[in-house]
């Protein structure tokens, strides 16, 4: 396959943060579907890492993932519904600018023709800088169809976050 004129799907680079109290990176098994579903894609996931549903370490893990030059979109993974222990859209907003409602949006509008529990999700999407940070759900299940509701989209994003114009 030759990857000369190939415009329609730009190499994009993940980051997978994991935010849970109980999973190792053994038993994230949300967190390996979505490598899957990166590598499906053609793409990269550049690091994968769980941490605890404390806000600060959530925020960090961002910050860390989201500043690495060759990340485009850091996925949060688990902490954005009701349980009292799920701060990740209250830590992705403290390292966050810019808020990109749609993308939280769309994932609730494809996820609510399958469950009516998709309203239950706090999910945020959010910019920093030059990265898109999406919080997805932390069971395998919602994530993957989370994913499957935007990831059309993604490259567009990332293009324009670089500075890309439009046709």
């Amino acid at each position: 396959m030759s990857h000369d004129h190939d415009h329609s799907a730009p190499a994009l680079t993940f980051a997978i943060v994991t935010c849970s109290d109980t999973r190792t990176m053994r038993e994230d098994a949300a967190g390996a579907a979505l490598e899957r579903l990166i590598a499906e894609a053609g793409w990269t996931c550049a690091s994968h890492v769980v941490v605890k549903d404390e806000r600060a370490d959530i925020g960090a893990a961002i910050v860390e993932a989201a500043d690495r030059p060759e990340v485009d979109i850091v996925l949060t993974c688990g902490g954005s519904g009701l349980s009292l222990r799920d701060v990740t859209p209250e830590a992705t907003r403290d390292v966050c600018e810019r808020d990109v409602p749609g993308i939280a949006e769309a994932m609730r509008y494809h996820s609510l023709q399958i469950t009516p529990f998709a309203m239950l999700s706090r999910a945020v999407c959010m910019q920093r800088g030059r990265t898109l940070v999406i919080n997805l759900p932390g069971s395998t299940k919602a994530a993957t169809e989370n994913w499957e509701g935007i990831v059309a989209a993604l490259p567009h994003a990332a293009k324009m976050m670089a500075g890309g114009g439009h046709e």
